[in-house]
């Protein structure tokens, strides 16, 4: 054992516990800071804090912890200790009961003073799992009742690092030195991840493109996501501090990763959105299928006017027709009055007023060049609404039928075979023979915002894919027309 790794002997240890007035870091702040030093075998110094978290403290977390808003009002602010807390963490390793709670509080509260902190992170949960892989629950009453540790005050910070400390010098007795160095040497030097996770997570996952899969307790389905490197982007995601409620969330509930490999970015692009649209994960909204898809299509009244008319049946094979694609009426809505306000257009004929006998109400505040009142030139009128709507026109499917991207990579025994109609993506394949047996009869896709704007920018401009990859786009001969469906 070599110096550099003997923690045991040499490093400081900051047994640290915080109590909080609610579970997302950030805007949650805490009320008590409690710590316990340890150095070569012996305790050598403690200390310990309320803080005045400036806001409410709930009466669930008042019974939880027994912390009152009567004991933390005149306490310090944690601005008012933050230099001190530094100092007596410094040169430390900072050891705690799921740390990445504790730590990403400490971290959010420096933060929002505009300064960084950083500590090396020991976690006793996953401590005791390397330790004692053979026990199911990690948790500090699990570990009190299976070690016989002493009964102490839950949910107060000095309770719970007293009890935390003990449990470390209950095994440094039981396991002995050499099988607790050599845990925590591990621990201290591999990435950090969620302490229900397996340890070989992330020596398990590949490194090349694909889709990543967060599930947890009960097998339901957390989060989705794409990487061209799996293994690095699931790391991030783990090392990332917990500044959101979802973050918090995501890793409090993680129990495995699941991810499917592809042959290239787009490939992963499209099966990141196919998943997320039928597999419904929890902590993913963006990508979610829009349940109408709103256009806006523009058509001659008896006048010859261009009206303007929301539509929700749209037709693939007649993109040109339509303007825009929107999730919602009142994103479309938005839109025209945009539209209308930045060219002169009248609100009437767009829809956006209902229908009346004479002038539109931007005609009177001379917002409108009098299309509802028949003053102005018709064909003039009509150029002017097709320039306005030119950048919201859909764009038509430049070829006579579908087409296949072969993605390939160096590393890849078989092609990503991706075949795209109209903006949608009908299938993957993975060999040339089910290229040729490939009928788009009896197959159902479905025209969807996000896949539209993900393949007119894939398709339109040179596809530069991650993972060392090579790509190709092959035109086929028309064999059917899929079933669309809308969303």
């Amino acid at each position: 054992m070599t110096a550099q790794n003997a923690y045991l002997k040499h490093t400081t240890f900051a047994f640290l516990d915080i109590e909080t007035t609610g579970g997302n870091s950030s805007h949650d702040r805490i009320t008590e800071i409690g710590i316990r030093f340890w150095r070569s075998g012996e305790e050598v110094g403690e200390w310990q804090t309320l803080l005045n978290p400036n806001a409410r403290i709930s009466p669930f977390i008042e019974q939880l912890t027994g912390i009152s808003n009567e004991m933390v009002s005149d306490a310090p602010s944690f601005e008012a200790i933050a230099d001190e807390l530094e100092e007596q963490l410094r040169d430390t390793v900072f050891v705690a009961h799921n740390a990445r709670f504790d730590y990403g509080f400490i971290k959010s509260e420096y933060r929002r003073l505009g300064r960084l902190f950083s500590a090396r992170v020991l976690c006793t949960v996953k401590l005791s799992r390397r330790l004692y892989p053979e026990f199911r629950k990690h948790n500090m009453d699990a570990l009190i009742e299976r070690h016989g540790l002493k009964q102490v005050q839950r949910h107060r910070a000095m309770g719970d690092v007293s009890a935390m400390l003990e449990f470390f010098t209950h095994a440094l007795a039981e396991k002995g030195n050499e099988e607790l160095e050599g845990a925590v040497g591990a621990l201290l030097q591999r990435p950090s991840i969620p302490s229900h996770l397996p340890l070989d997570t992330l020596k398990n996952l590949p490194k090349g493109p694909g889709v990543y899969r967060f599930y947890g307790e009960n097998d339901v389905l957390l989060y989705v996501g794409k990487s061209t490197n799996i293994a690095q982007r699931v790391a991030s995601h783990f090392s990332g501090d917990h500044n959101t409620s979802k973050g918090v969330r995501i890793s409090e509930s993680l129990r495995r990763v699941e991810c499917t490999e592809t042959a290239g970015e787009l490939g992963a692009l499209l099966l990141e959105l196919r998943q997320i649209k039928t597999l419904n994960p929890l902590f993913n909204r963006r990508s979610r299928a829009a349940k109408n898809l709103v256009s806006i299509e523009l058509a001659p009244n008896e006048s010859g006017y261009f009206q303007a008319g929301l539509v929700r049946e749209i037709e693939p094979h007649r993109l040109a027709s339509y303007y825009g694609l929107f999730r919602s009426k009142r994103d479309a809505e938005r839109a025209l009055s945009g539209v209308a306000a930045k060219n002169e257009l009248c609100n009437q004929l767009l829809g956006l007023e209902p229908a009346h006998d004479g002038p539109c109400f931007q005609r009177a505040l001379g917002r409108c060049k009098g299309a509802c009142e028949g003053i102005e030139d018709v064909a003039r009128y009509n150029l002017r609404v097709q320039i306005a709507f030119h950048e919201l026109r859909l764009r038509t499917w430049p070829w006579k039928g579908p087409v296949a991207i072969v993605e390939r990579r160096a590393d890849w025994v078989q092609p990503d075979i991706l075949v795209i109609y109209n903006w949608m993506h009908v299938a993957t394949l993975h060999d040339e023979q089910e290229l040729q047996d490939l009928s788009l009869r009896g197959q159902s896709v479905t025209f969807d915002l996000d896949s539209y704007k993900l393949l007119i920018k894939a398709l339109m401009a040179p596809y530069r894919g991650g993972g060392h990859q090579d790509h190709s786009l092959l035109e086929l001969p028309a064999v059917g027309e899929p079933d669309v469906l809308m969303p």
